[in-house]
């Protein structure tokens, strides 16, 4: 299958959701005085269906790609992000369906499977990703045993294209890189391949412009 592109940068005026309650990010338990605060928080506006194994995994698999950094990853719910202290707040919103069904689908493979808001030339920290189109590439690359781990396959795939988007954000940057998890366009293979991590080049650009806004 021919590699589709990750994501565009839109010029657009902020987005306004309604919160989603699909479920609560798991509590460590810890009391709060003694959690440590995370250096971003994701906020996750999920407007269609997404399974439970699929979420955690999206998160696993960005808390790693970006971990490599050095920059640690938070998650809430939309609808759990109105009281707290961030350190840094960026916002997904997730349109369609975040799963692998198993009848045939028809969607269009063509444009971006998740965009980057722009306003006045800068980039913004709200993102949209279109489940749909993750979940046609990942099917198409789908043979075999993949069958029985799609949730994990699906997360696997949403994780990569949220930490792509997540880089744009912190980095402030429209460009890309020439390999790994943060080219231009990526295949369903390259998706759900065993490992799609960063560049060395690309990790030490995120931490240095990370470091340098904070």
């Amino acid at each position: 299958m021919r590699p589709v592109y990750v994501c565009a940068l839109f010029i657009a005026s902020l987005p306004v959701a309604k919160a989603s309650d699909l479920m609560d990010i798991p509590s460590s338990g810890i009391p709060a005085a003694h959690v440590r605060t995370p250096d971003v928080t994701v906020v996750l506006d999920i407007k269609g269906s997404f399974s439970p194994g699929a979420l955690l995994q999206m998160q696993k698999e960005a808390d790693e790609i970006i971990g490599s950094s050095g920059i640690e990853l938070g998650w809430r719910m939309r609808s759990d992000a109105t009281a707290g202290t961030f350190k840094d707040l960026v916002v997904l919103t997730f349109k369609g369906a975040c799963v692998i069904d198993p009848t045939p689908m028809l969607h269009d493979e063509l444009g971006p499977y998740a965009f980057t808001r722009v306003s006045n030339g800068e980039v913004q920290p709200f993102g949209e990703v279109d489940c749909g189109r993750v979940a046609n590439s990942v099917k198409g690359a789908m043979a075999g045993d993949d069958y029985q781990k799609a949730d994990l396959l699906m997360g696997r795939a949403l994780g990569r294209v949220v930490a792509h988007e997540l880089v744009h954000m912190l980095t402030k940057s429209g460009r890309h890189a020439h390999e790994g998890v943060y080219k231009a366009s990526l295949s369903g293979k390259q998706l759900i391949s065993d490992s799609l991590p960063l560049s060395a080049l690309d990790v030490d650009h995120l931490r240095e412009e990370h470091l340098h806004t904070h």
